[in-house]
């Protein structure tokens, strides 16, 4: 199971720094949307913005819920969600590792 192991856990590793660089994008987008920078009418912002919310949000709500209404207005589940997709990562891709040796 040794190559197999370690692609797999390079997979894993894959995955969520794609995740990470997507979600990276929302929050970007999500920010120059609320303070004007860019047009949120505009139809490829649009597109962009509104797939990236139909795969994060769904993530980030329950997370928003628990955590309450933040700390003065900020909002800290994306930091988390981050977090957890690099600590998760990590943690299962060595997990999965093991198996190789």
């Amino acid at each position: 199971m040794g190559n197999f192991a370690i692609i797999l856990g390079d997979l894993v590793l894959t995955v969520a720094g794609i995740a990470k660089f997507l979600l990276f994008i929302y929050i970007i987008l999500s920010l120059l949307i609320s303070f004007n920078v860019i047009n949120a009418y505009n139809q490829f912002v649009s597109l962009i913005y509104g797939s990236l919310y139909k795969l994060f949000e769904p993530i980030l709500s329950p997370i928003r819920n628990l955590i309450g209404g933040g700390m003065g207005g900020l909002d800290f589940s994306p930091i988390i969600v981050f977090l957890l997709l690099e600590f998760g990562a990590r943690f299962i891709a060595e997990a999965i590792y093991s198996l190789a040796y």
